[in-house]
């Protein structure tokens, strides 16, 4: 494919013949409309239309997958066929905006009547991008010199309850988990701002037990404070946590958004922990929306350094497989150009504790992530600390190979956590 072009990457359900639906999905979504109107030129969609390159017809079904799906006239009983697309676009008609990006792969196509089931499921990223949107300023060899971490997996958690607290009650609960020699500790997705535990006063509270930490063990846990909200304020309150000393920000993305994430990027001079809560409704179905290995690549490109993308055997509706799969989407490169990968961290977290750490890094094959447990620190039987040295001890007997089984007979945390959390497998 030239350079003068990128691709996304579809799958489509239909009642109407996929190659005239494709077609239609690539006039929607460049140059066509229903009619030709004036102005539509042979030259002008020579130079901006969209192509079909490829229609590969996989299955057929019953029912519609997805409701207002109009099949064609004078079909008694239609069946749906579903496909994998590829459309390939005019680099030119989105230049180097990621709006307009988003915007081209990801417009009206998902209300188009002739579809039940129509998913983004990749995309390539235009070169015009490279240069515009320098993509995450730390991801994980940043994150990793700010914490001191050089190798294995960044063992952190997360602040529980999720909202009540007062600063002065989350300040006592950080010195806890700091003490119990964690690498992250994060705000919950729920609290930013709010009266009871404004954010100046929390980043104030917490930052003195984390500095007086610091001071006393050489070891400077990274703090993610949620700092979403307009612009304006994000740029305050990012300078905020800044001052005294933080080394992180957090932010909501569905919830703040692309535009306003790039901006934060090139004001930021701290990672960027992007939390993707309100995921689901724009995944859950797996005929509709995005799949998170296309939708990544508009937040690496705003330039997030971390991204969560759920844990193994997780809370959630999100199969193991689909984790793995965003996982490693995060740290493949998104361009060719020596220095220009866009890596992000991927997070792993939802129900995790020691028994998860072989599989995922199985799976995976490395340990640059970061491995966010909550009850599986704060339940272990015999405390923080000892659940934060759970999970160390599992991450180490994953990456030597050695089973859980055999490792926790000598390391007393590990074999504490079964006891509490579940039974050892294999």
């Amino acid at each position: 494919m030239s350079h003068s072009r990128f691709t996304a990457t579809y799958l489509i359900e239909t009642a109407h013949d996929p190659e005239a639906a494709a077609a239609m999905m690539a006039g929607e979504q460049s140059a066509g409309t229903f009619v030709r109107v004036p102005g539509e030129t042979n030259e002008l969609r020579a130079r901006h239309s969209a192509s079909v390159e490829s229609v590969t017809v996989l299955d057929e079904v019953d029912t519609p997958s997805l409701p207002g799906t109009r099949p064609p006239k004078n079909v008694a009983n239609p069946r749906y066929r579903r496909a994998r697309v590829v459309l390939s676009f005019p680099a030119e008609n989105v230049g180097a905006s990621l709006s307009a990006l988003v915007t081209t792969v990801a417009g009206n196509l998902f209300e188009l009547s002739p579809f039940s089931g129509l998913r983004l499921l990749d995309l390539t990223i235009p070169p015009a991008f490279i240069e515009r949107y320098p993509g995450p300023q730390f991801g994980a060899q940043g994150t990793r010199a700010l914490t001191g971490v050089s190798e294995g997996a960044l063992i952190g958690t997360i602040i529980k309850p999720s909202v009540g607290l007062s600063p002065q009650q989350t300040a006592a609960l950080v010195k806890v988990l700091a003490d119990a020699g964690l690498d992250f500790i994060k705000d919950d997705e729920l609290i930013a701002n709010p009266p009871y535990s404004p954010l100046a006063e929390r980043v104030d509270a917490v930052m003195h037990v984390v500095n007086e930490h610091a001071d006393r063990t050489g070891k400077r846990v990274m703090v993610a404070f949620n700092i979403s909200g307009e612009i304006d304020e994000m740029l305050h309150n990012h300078d905020l946590v800044l001052a005294a000393g933080g080394n992180c920000v957090m932010v909501n993305l569905l919830s703040v958004g692309l535009s306003a994430v790039s901006y934060l990027r090139r004001h930021s001079r701290l990672p960027i922990h992007g939390h993707r809560n309100g995921w689901g409704a724009l995944s859950r179905h797996p005929l509709l929306g995005f799949d998170f290995r296309a939708y990544q690549k508009f937040w690496r490109l705003a330039g997030v350094d971390h991204l969560h993308v759920n844990g193994l055997r997780n809370k959630f509706c999100e199969e193991d497989e689909s984790v793995i799969a965003s996982a490693r989407a995060c740290q493949t490169p998104l361009f060719d150009a020596p220095g220009k990968a866009h890596a992000a961290l991927p997070v792993f977290s939802s129900g995790q504790w020691a028994s998860q750490a072989p599989d995922t890094y199985a799976a995976l094959g490395n340990s640059d992530l970061l491995y966010l447990a909550g009850g599986g620190i704060m339940g272990h039987p015999d405390g923080p600390a000892a659940g934060a040295r759970s999970l160390r001890e599992a991450w180490v007997a994953a990456v030597a190979g050695i089973p859980l089984a055999d490792y926790e007979r000598e390391h007393p945390a590990l074999a504490a956590a079964f006891r509490q959390f579940g039974s050892v497998a294999g």
